[in-house]
């Protein structure tokens, strides 16, 4: 299947692109070099820079929160009191301290404090219940947990280890106000190769799992994102609506702000209808996206004011191919910043040259390797070795893993590490990591997000890239969101594409119509067979949709009121499913 969604890039448009980066290449060749010197043998972290930037301009503003503002000096010794507190009760560096709250100052206050040490924040994500939020605890196994109030139902659904020591932050903070606030000497001591934090995964299918992250890839991402990418100055405002347990505000955000010394405005949580809005009271300059935010950004009624604001660039990851020139139009923003990373992953790419539909380049090492989609693994050649796709074509992103980029893997999880690791891939002893993810090769080290690995499937001999269907679905008038899965039909081969629709506000389905429409815009093949009409997707808290539910429901009817229709006859179109055709399809009186 082919669409132009995924484009290849020219050396034209890489021409122009550079043209139009002039200003900013400085910069960029500062950060390329600054990229290549770290080593995790070096003594560096996340609480090391913030006290940097608390010595160089300690009245700079760090941290805009509702109405309470903080300096980076005013910062750096609140994070030294509770670090004082956190020693006094025996942590030390190496061990884990987890935190359980919601977006706010004193998370980032005790992430610091826990950093300051030596010691590993565990990330607590609080939408997590009972045997979920209790399976995370035995994985990083804390020696102490500080929550918030907020988070005492959750933690009442599940059963606490007996050696964890739970703190309310309230208790802390009173416990630390009078202590010492000057910077910890065990903080020199800490090596970029060290942790610092434990970021679960969304547990979109299975239990959920802990990246280990090093100061190493947090020093990274800061001059990779902020400095070559985002050329932030210490004058830059910008905006964190993004959960601060997930990698893209924990370590994406802070390490961009902190490393230019510019200031975070940090919102409790994303919201559609107020986003604007907080973005031209506090002046904002940037800032941070993930998932569908730009869709549902776009999906609110336009407004006379959507220009109306100091925004010069944002970066993300997300931004769906099918919308970006329609969001870059309607809210006139000048640069978009794409990225590609995964919290186990040692590899990122981010579109610094400000291309279009692009996740960017990256100047590590990768391969993109022909795939078979049916059995779900690399081909290779006569002599066991993987092949490299030409430029246009698909395949499987592999990076290399190596003393400059390591893969720090899953916590207390060796069977999920060992199967993330390729072996002997182009030669006897190399290792690289299995990114999992299907991409295209868009020339000149950029790359295109295609799908993930086991949401593309195989139809009709054909392989069905799920975010393509998706994109072209999206373009009919009625839709809002709309998800791509297979699923398995009796009595045939592959699996056959079924979409999950959200219909805009008081529209009405039209099969007819709807199959008029993808009939023009995909190949027969790739023209989903069923499709179901929900009122909601559940999501995670980084806006991920949970596929893996509804490729469990397939398509049987749940309940009478349920609304699905299947594609029999194409001379007619989609028509209702009931059960006495559920019962021949299933019998296989009906094929496809």
């Amino acid at each position: 299947m082919v669409t132009n969604n995924n484009n290849t890039h020219s050396l034209l448009d890489i021409t122009k692109a550079a043209i139009q980066m002039l200003p900013r290449m400085p910069n960029f060749l500062r950060g390329v070099w600054q990229l290549s010197r770290p080593k995790k043998t070096d003594f560096g972290s996340t609480a090391g820079l913030l006290q940097q930037q608390a010595m160089r301009n300690p009245h700079a503003l760090f941290l805009h929160y509702h109405q309470q503002r903080y300096s980076y000096g005013e910062f750096n010794t609140w994070c030294n009191r509770l670090a004082r507190r956190l020693q006094a009760e025996g942590i030390k560096k190496g061990d884990c301290v987890a935190v359980m709250m919601g977006n706010c100052p004193q998370l980032l206050a005790c992430v610091f404090a826990i950093n300051k040490l030596g010691a590993v924040a565990g990330m607590m994500n609080p939408k997590q219940r009972g045997a979920v939020l209790e399976h995370s605890f035995g994985i990083i196994q804390p020696k102490l947990l500080i929550y918030t109030a907020d988070c005492q139902e959750a933690l009442d659904s599940c059963t606490l280890n007996a050696a964890i020591t739970a703190f309310e932050y309230p208790q802390l903070h009173v416990q630390s106000t009078d202590l010492d606030d000057s910077n910890l000497a065990v903080t020199d001591s800490i090596q970029l190769g060290d942790i610092c934090y434990y970021v679960f995964t969304s547990g979109t299918t299975g239990m959920p799992k802990s990246a280990a992250l090093t100061h190493l890839r947090w020093v990274k991402a800061g001059i990779a994102f902020g400095s070559m990418s985002m050329a932030l100055k210490p004058s830059d405002v910008q905006y964190c609506a993004m959960p601060l347990y997930h990698n893209t505000a924990l370590s994406v955000s802070l390490s961009t702000a902190i490393r230019s010394g510019s200031s975070v405005v940090l919102a409790d949580k994303f919201s559609a209808s107020s986003f604007w809005d907080d973005i031209r009271r506090y002046q904002c300059t940037c800032f941070i996206y993930v998932g569908e935010i730009c869709r549902f950004l776009l999906n609110q009624p336009e407004q006379a004011t959507d220009r109306d604001h100091k925004v010069r660039v944002i970066l993300g990851n997300g931004l769906r191919a099918e919308i970006w020139d329609a969001f870059q139009q309607r809210f006139g923003i000048k640069r978009i910043c794409e990225l590609y990373g995964a919290s186990e992953g040692n590899v990122g790419f981010v579109n610094a040259f400000n291309l279009k539909r692009t996740v960017g380049f990256s100047p590590m090492k990768y391969a993109i390797v022909q795939f078979d989609i049916e059995r779900e693994q690399p081909l290779v050649n006569p002599q066991g070795h993987m092949q490299r796709v030409n430029k246009g074509d698909i395949g499987l992103l592999i990076t290399a893993v190596t003393d400059k980029a390591p893969f720090d893997g899953y916590t207390n999880n060796p069977n999920a590490n060992s199967a993330k690791l390729m072996h002997n891939v182009f030669a006897q002893g190399d290792c690289w990591f299995n990114t999992g993810d299907l991409v295209r090769d868009q020339g000149y080290r950029h790359i295109g997000f295609i799908d993930r690995v086991g949401d593309t499937f195989r139809w009709k001999a054909e392989n069905v890239a799920t975010t393509e269907v998706e994109a072209q679905i999206q373009t009919f008038a009625d839709v809002v969101e709309a998800v791509v899965y297979g699923v398995e039909v009796p009595n045939t081969d592959g699996r056959a594409g079924m979409a999950s629709l959200i219909l805009a506000h008081g529209r009405r389905f039209n099969p007819s119509a709807f199959y008029q429409h993808l009939k023009r815009q995909l190949p027969d093949y790739a023209v989903p067979l069923f499709v179901r009409l929900g009122q909601q997707h559940e999501v995670t808290g980084t806006f991920k949709i949970m596929k893996s539910e509804l490729k469990k429901q397939g398509f049987r009817l749940r309940h009478e009121q349920e609304k699905i229709y299947v594609l029999i006859d194409r001379t007619l179109g989609y028509q209702p499913l009931d059960a006495d055709l559920l019962q021949q399809i299933e019998s296989g009186s009906v094929r496809f």
